[in-house]
């Protein structure tokens, strides 16, 4: 079996690789993550492969996931909240709305001294139900959403405001591991 590595820290997306079954080690990328472009698929695009390269750099061989999601609302590129007010702003935005995650993701493969290179994104829309300001003050009191694109976590107490999702779940997640396996397939 092939080396696999997860160029991220996230417990979503390493629960994720384990849901379907697969044999991986995390390696987290350390580069600063950022974002250069204003279109979000781009933009998960580049920050996926920057994350995956700077792995890939460590390892002599192997197979490297590198992972980004970013929150897409009203023309605006929505990350990781960077403060509790912030995360309010955010949360005001997306309630009572239609909102899309994108989710990108590069695979480098990396046998024999060769390396090549997959990249691709995932964009899921997401329908929030309204929230009164007290509502979404006690979900800032959870903490949940401190360290997530968009200041909520799907799979958390905040499906409790999810209407219905058009797309992939996982790409909310952060993850889309069935796009990602029919990658992952061509190289082990």
């Amino acid at each position: 079996m092939k080396r696999i590595v997860l160029a991220s820290a996230s417990p979503r997306r390493r629960e994720l690789l384990e849901q379907i079954g697969l044999d991986f080690e995390v390696i987290p990328s350390t580069c600063e993550e950022m974002i250069i472009k204003q279109n979000p698929g781009e933009a998960v695009e580049e920050l996926s492969r920057q994350k995956a390269e700077d792995v890939a750099e460590k390892i002599a061989e192997g197979i490297v996931i590198g992972s980004d999601t970013v929150v897409y609302h009203a023309g605006r590129i929505l990350g990781k909240p960077v403060d509790r007010e912030e995360a309010r702003k955010m949360l005001q935005g997306l309630q009572g709305g239609v909102h899309s995650v994108f989710t990108g993701v590069t695979v480098i493969a990396k046998e024999n001294g060769n390396k090549d290179c997959h990249t691709f994104f995932r964009e899921t829309k997401v329908s929030v139900l309204p929230m009164t300001e007290d509502e979404i003050e006690e979900y800032l009191n959870t903490k949940e959403p401190m360290d997530k694109a968009g200041a909520y976590g799907i799979q958390g107490r905040f499906a409790a405001w999810i209407e219905k999702i058009e797309g992939d779940y996982n790409t909310v997640v952060g993850l889309p591991v069935s796009a990602l396996w029919q990658v992952l397939k061509t190289y082990l």
